[in-house]
């Protein structure tokens, strides 16, 4: 098993990648190849940067891929709040990725002060 298949935060995170998924595949048809795609990248680049900052050689290194997986976070967050005025995602279920957004960002601002 992989270290990073142990860590809370990387599981966390492929649901996360999971649910944007499935929401995107709902998306219209003119935005399969723009918007959905792009969120699809940044939600899971989420997870890819918690797996490979944990096969890094220091703590420091680490840290460096969880501000990644950080930020790719937040471009996820942009590119939902633009989905939901644009009506190609319901007010609940962004309401409920927000939320989960939100704790994922702690969790793993939390992971990485502890190392």
């Amino acid at each position: 098993m992989f270290r990073f298949e142990s860590l809370d935060i990387w599981k966390m995170a492929i649901t996360y990648a999971s649910k944007v998924y499935d929401f995107t595949d709902e998306f219209p048809q003119k935005v399969q190849y723009s918007l959905a795609s792009q969120l699809r990248n940044s939600s899971l680049s989420i997870s890819n940067n918690i797996a490979e900052g944990s096969g890094s050689s220091s703590k420091l290194e680490f840290k460096s891929f969880l501000n990644y997986s950080i930020r790719s976070l937040y471009e996820t967050v942009s590119g939902l709040i633009l989905a939901k005025e644009k009506n190609y995602l319901a007010q609940d279920k962004f309401d409920q990725v927000y939320q989960e957004s939100e704790l994922l960002v702690k969790k793993i601002r939390a992971f990485r002060s502890c190392l």
